[in-house]
């Protein structure tokens, strides 16, 4: 089973908090990674953030990054949207 957590802080808060989870084991851990960040951005209500090279850096090194203002093109209304894997497939 893959799992995301994803999180909204504000002011150091947490708005509001889910976890993606997808135990299919056709797509790529990448896939799955893109797929459970579009989830989380339906349920919150947001578009999806852009990836920076920061981000990609952050993300490959600790599996989980921050998405702040200058990864949005609209104006959000928190401070950050931070992703964690928190579950890897055994099969990886």
């Amino acid at each position: 089973m893959f799992r995301l957590w994803g999180k909204l802080f504000k002011d150091g808060r947490l708005l509001q908090d889910m976890v993606y989870e997808d135990g299919s084991a056709s797509l790529s851990r990448t896939q799955k990674v893109f797929a459970g960040l579009r989830q989380l951005c339906l349920s919150f209500d947001l578009q999806e953030p852009l990836w920076l090279d920061a981000n990609i850096r952050e993300f490959q090194q600790r599996d989980k990054t921050r998405f702040h203002q200058d990864n949005f093109i609209e104006q959000i209304e928190f401070d950050y949207l931070e992703i964690h894997v928190i579950e890897e497939d055994n099969t990886l």
